[in-house]
């Protein structure tokens, strides 16, 4: 490639590297139409008295392998949901990475309860089980493991851990939709495990989640919590259980099980076309992407991330170079803040009482993972190997643009 000058960049008045939109998102085939329309004619728009909800329930669990399965308003209420019918309350803890959407520690908030931050693997960006047995007290009630990106955490690490100390372990799969650490589905390895259906999750309707356990005593009390107290077939407006409404709609449901049908075909071409991407993006000095650890069988790559390194693109700023990157018509993303050094985490701002020090907690790998990494969506992947190389080819414009001196990250 010749070298480029500054003035061929995009955000500068050049030509974009790619002028071609990647595979639209969320993807829409006549599979979704037929089954909302099935809704629509139905009249049975609610849950309490359609179908659809109860049948993604049952598929949604058996695609995991796990008995029960609990459609819900969307992936936080899920959290909340299962913290809820665990009875944890004030004055318990419980354990989050710092590098996670916020969602993971708001809920444990909304319970009333205490999030405590623990540090991550540089490598896979998951939450680091060194550093999650530092964190346990005698108030630790659970831990949330968050499946980043995809990235199955090291269950059998976090598993031991909590064996040991007794507590619930609540997978945080918002990202992992069909994953496998080992070849076995992520979904049971605790007590519960909580998806999220958002706008931009690899099975999306819109808005939506769900909760998938094996426990039936905990089933049955989620059940009766999401539905604001009620049996399922409750006439009589018995309220047997303090609850809310976090109940799926029908319309959600019908939608959901058009996605599911192509989870599997498109986490294996995800799963192939991370692979090649990285391939190509490791000849970029001053980019790494997110490692893979050889025990996740099937990652789904929610987002394909990476750490950006400026000194080796001239010192050009991680926000800089995703600006930078837009403009060259390859969507990009800065990573995620740590939670507890969001705006009112730092001000103390919990409408609620909390007794944690958050300005004390010194998370080397998490903090460096929040102020360097960059993510890509996950339609990307969902393309062809030409999508990657204009990827590679921007990045690389990029780079050449802004060559600095030789660096290390």
């Amino acid at each position: 490639m010749e070298s480029l000058t500054k003035t061929q960049l995009a955000i500068e008045g050049g030509k974009p590297f790619r002028t071609v939109n990647f595979p639209k998102w969320p993807f829409v085939g006549e599979r979704e139409r037929e089954l909302a329309m099935e809704v629509v004619n139905s009249q049975n728009w609610w849950r309490m008295s359609g179908k659809k909800v109860d049948e993604f329930e049952q598929k949604f669990a058996r695609a995991h392998a796990v008995k029960h399965c609990i459609g819900v308003t969307n992936g936080t209420h899920a959290i909340e949901l299962v913290l809820s019918a665990l009875n944890i309350a004030a004055g318990d803890e419980v354990l989050v990475p710092a590098f996670t959407f916020i969602s993971t520690a708001t809920a444990v908030l909304y319970c009333n309860a205490t999030p405590v931050p623990v540090d991550c693997d540089p490598g896979s960006f998951c939450m680091d089980p060194e550093s999650l047995e530092k964190y346990i007290t005698p108030r630790t009630k659970a831990i949330i493991p968050v499946h980043m990106a995809g990235h199955v955490c090291d269950m059998d690490a976090i598993v031991a851990i909590a064996e040991k100390h007794g507590l619930e372990i609540i997978e945080d799969a918002a990202h992992a939709h069909g994953a496998e650490w080992k070849g076995k589905k992520i979904g049971s390895f605790g007590i519960a495990a909580t998806f999220s259906f958002q706008n931009g999750k690899i099975m999306t309707c819109g808005e939506g989640g769900a909760i998938l356990t094996n426990d039936d005593a905990l089933f049955e009390k989620m059940f009766l919590i999401h539905g604001v107290g009620r049996p399922k077939y409750d006439r009589e407006y018995k309220h047997i259980e303090l609850g809310s409404n976090y109940r799926m709609n029908e319309f959600q449901a019908a939608i959901l099980l058009a996605q599911l049908e192509r989870l599997d075909e498109q986490n294996q071409l995800r799963q192939k076309h991370a692979k090649l991407l990285t391939g190509y993006l490791g000849e970029i000095e001053g980019i790494v992407p997110q490692g893979i650890d050889p025990r996740v069988t099937v990652n789904p790559s929610y987002m394909y991330m990476f750490y950006y390194n400026p000194d080796c693109f001239d010192g050009l700023s991680r926000n800089e170079f995703v600006d930078v990157l837009n403009a060259e018509g390859i969507p990009a993303y800065r990573a995620y803040p740590l939670v507890h050094t969001v705006q009112f985490f730092r001000e103390g701002n919990f409408r609620r009482s909390i007794e944690m020090d958050y300005t004390s907690f010194h998370l080397p790998h998490a903090e460096r993972i929040a102020a360097e990494v960059v993510w890509l969506p996950h339609f990307v992947l969902l393309g062809n190997t030409e999508d990657l190389k204009d990827i590679y080819g921007a990045i690389k414009k990029i780079k050449e643009t802004y060559a600095g001196q030789s660096c290390s990250i």
